[in-house]
């Protein structure tokens, strides 16, 4: 505990660490309080009440605990950052199939500025999409006070379009003017919002009569904490290739002659493959939900049951494709063979060109198999944790999505702490080992 408070007392005595950690309370701050905005002309006491006899789950479940709860109160932040993340992902996979794109991420910084400008116009373009949408399916007319009408549409949607573009203006902030990457802070705080909610039910759950009482309490808190380290693991898992430099000499100086390592990731693509996946699996949904068939509402029925077999088996199924997919459109052999060429770089036993590029597929290809079945079973681990008595809220952090982008996004920002504190010639946050964020491990997604 010593240890920890002098930590403390070492990050407050860093000026420009101290003023970037407070820039970012306060803009988290601006988006909690904005995210308890509810649009203009929705009565917010007649919404809390339908919205508290609707199941809540599904898509739209998922989209409210990443929007912190602003997508059910139909915030002026409803919307959140999830447009943001939706046109990043496009130009990112724009960029694998489109040479314009290519050529903008290999011209450094000024192409860097190109994509984020590109990328910032077609979230305009999507959240006036996704704007009328959530209107029509998540405002009930019973809110609107006054009635739907064609003024309140148009006004909701620029207030919705407005209200992502400042979210995204808060990301971009605190990445800049804060700690850590600002897109994936807002997420892990909508997404961590409602953990003491949830945590606070669990905990009455178990004290009731037939709930267990607090042994059963503290055996589910020993799992919970095994699941965060077998996570931790999985986020951290790499597998480094030594590369060594040919020496050069240029006048009286030495050059290169040095090894480094390739830090191939366990797992290099991320929470994609479960978003993916969670997106393909409400398509058949969608379908089954227009049809009278009996087959297709018997198939409706089995894919809305997250804690059924047929449920959890295709979508572990798909996230271990949808892994290999993911990682195949962003981590490229060639290109890492081609840089290692051009600055003099070879792997040990391996001939630099064609059979670098090939070892390197093969490593990742053989690393991907237990990384993308340990994403798997993360992602289904609530499913077990809501058939052993856990209640649904407090399920949700037992895996899936949300534990991965939390640990991600913990680690990430105790390493750029760690970061400001050994530069100053302080102590890091342990006092042996290093943390490593997924900005150390140059992972693929953010």
């Amino acid at each position: 505990m010593k240890g920890f408070f002098e930590t403390l007392r070492n990050i407050y005595k860093i000026e420009d660490l101290r003023n970037r950690i407070l820039a970012t309370l306060g803009l988290i701050l601006i988006y909690r309080l904005g995210s308890y905005v509810v649009l203009p002309g929705v009565d917010p006491v007649i919404l809390e009440d339908l919205n508290r006899n609707s199941s809540g789950g599904g898509l739209a479940g998922l989209l409210n605990m990443f929007a912190g709860g602003a997508f059910s109160r139909a915030s002026i932040f409803a919307l959140g950052i999830m447009p943001y993340i939706s046109a990043s992902i496009v130009i990112q996979l724009l960029g694998v199939a489109i040479p314009y794109f290519q050529r903008m991420q290999k011209e450094g910084e000024s192409g860097r500025r190109k994509i984020n400008q590109i990328t910032r116009l077609l979230t305009v373009v999507i959240t006036f999409g996704q704007a009328p949408g959530y209107i029509a399916t998540q405002v009930p007319d019973a809110a609107i006070i006054g009635g739907p009408s064609f003024f309140f549409t148009i006004s909701s949607v620029i207030i919705l379009t407005t209200g992502t573009l400042f979210v995204m203006w808060l990301g971009e902030k605190i990445t800049d003017k804060g700690i850590g990457n600002g897109i994936s802070l807002l997420i892990m705080i909508g997404i961590i919002s409602s953990l003491p909610f949830a945590f606070a039910a669990e905990f009455a759950k178990r004290l009731e009569e037939q709930g267990g009482g607090m042994v059963m309490f503290l055996v589910e808190m020993v799992f919970l904490l095994l699941v965060i380290v077998v996570t931790i693991l999985l986020v951290q898992g790499t597998r480094r290739v030594p590369v060594q430099f040919a020496k050069r000499v240029v006048g009286n100086k030495q050059y290169g002659g040095v090894r480094q390592y390739i830090p191939l990731k366990v797992n290099a693509a991320g929470v994609m493959p479960i978003i993916f996946a969670q997106a393909i699996m409400f398509v058949p949904m969608t379908f089954a939900s227009f049809s009278d068939s009996n087959a297709l509402q018997g198939v409706m029925a089995a894919l809305t049951d997250f804690q059924g077999f047929w449920y959890n088996a295709i979508f572990f199924i798909m996230i271990i494709l949808f892994t290999y997919f993911y990682t195949a459109i962003t981590v490229n052999p060639s290109n890492m063979a081609e840089e290692m060429k051009r600055n003099g770089g070879f792997i040990p036993g391996v001939k630099p060109g064609r059979q670098t590029a090939e070892f390197l597929d093969t490593i990742m290809s053989r690393i991907t198999l237990p990384g993308s079945m340990f994403l798997g079973m993360v992602a289904i681990l609530p499913a077990f944790a809501m058939l052993g008595g856990v209640n649904s809220q407090f399920a949700q952090f037992y895996g899936g999505t949300s534990l991965l982008i939390m640990v991600g996004v913990v680690l990430d920002t105790l390493q750029q702490v760690e970061s400001h504190l050994l530069m100053r010639h302080y102590d890091g946050l342990m006092k042996s080992g290093r943390i490593k964020g997924r900005s150390s491990l140059n992972m693929a997604t953010q």
